[in-house]
């Protein structure tokens, strides 16, 4: 993989910039970084829009923690700000199904679909409705798109969703288990952590996650255009990254912060229900996609792929 070194270097930061620090509670030092690494990322995207009959689709993979809204705001940002593209922003995590249909899915089919993330507690079918009118190149009006409140964990009722204005020129879809395919039943068998062997000792749970990949995925899949990565070096970095969410979400909320939010004992227990499938993203992804990002521990990007340049 050869190093990426296009970007600007040393400008003073935009409005645009000055308003994505602050709404990620990042420090200036970020900007360098996505400089560097992320306007290339940008340019090469617009290419790729400009010989495109429909809006495009650009999914990031990433595991929990390593930056991907931040990516993903960042690029939508300069793709509106230096290219003149509209852009729609979407998450994964938005599409969860709502606290009270995971708490049915747990009680008919396993508990851990309680606690949402992995596939089979999404809402695949508002998420191909919404990116398929997101997509639709004679597209007018506005679309909804549903916003999860993690603080509640539960979608936000319909008055509180965005809307999005048609045409978009490009839609930006992040999520952790984007890109990752179903496994085979023998794979199945032995678990990959003390959640699975403990509370998942029939494999119940994984087999309908990954019945759920394999059936309702590869819709979402067909219609990406180009792929994203940021690579950690390993799941291990996992729990600490997601520990840093927290806490920001914890600096966010205050005085609500400890109804809302998760202990390290609850949070180590909590990244165990998406060890399986992100270390499947780790193992097989990178070959697979686009546009590339290696990561250290400090999530920092150490080495860069970018097609076509």
């Amino acid at each position: 993989m050869s190093r990426v070194t296009l970007g600007r270097a040393h400008e003073a930061p935009s409005h645009w910039q000055l308003a994505l620090l602050q709404r990620h509670q990042l420090e200036a030092s970020y900007l360098r970084v996505a400089q560097r690494w992320f306007e290339p990322l940008a340019s090469a995207l617009a290419a790729h829009h400009n010989g495109a009959a429909r809006p495009v689709l650009i999914a990031v993979n990433g595991c929990q923690g390593s930056g991907k809204s931040t990516l993903a705001d960042y690029v939508s940002q300069c793709l509106h700000w230096q290219y003149g593209l509209q852009c729609a922003v979407l998450s994964l995590d938005d599409f969860y199904l709502t606290r009270a249909e995971r708490r049915a899915l747990a009680r008919e089919v396993h508990p851990l679909f309680a606690t949402r993330g992995v596939p089979g507690t999404h809402d695949v079918a508002l998420l191909q409705h919404t990116l398929k009118r997101l997509l639709s190149d004679s597209g007018d009006g506005a679309v909804a798109i549903p916003r999860f409140d993690k603080a509640r964990d539960d979608r936000r009722p319909t008055q509180h969703w965005d809307r999005v204005s048609l045409p978009v020129d490009i839609v930006v879809l992040e999520g952790w288990c984007l890109g990752v395919d179903a496994q085979c039943a023998a794979e199945l068998v032995a678990p990959v952590n003390a959640l699975e062997r403990d509370e998942d000792p029939q494999a119940i749970w994984r087999t309908h996650v990954n019945t759920v990949l394999a059936e309702q995925f590869p819709a979402i899949y067909r219609l990406v255009d180009s792929w994203v990565m940021l690579q950690a070096p390993s799941f291990d970095c996992v729990q600490q990254w997601r520990q840093e969410q927290e806490d920001k979400l914890r600096q966010r909320l205050g005085t609500d912060a400890l109804a809302c939010t998760m202990d390290r004992a609850q949070l180590a227990r909590f990244v165990q229900h998406y060890q399986r499938l992100t270390e499947i993203c780790l193992q097989t992804l990178p070959e697979r996609t686009n546009h590339l990002f290696q990561l250290d521990a400090q999530r920092r990007v150490c080495r860069g792929k970018i097609d076509g340049r």
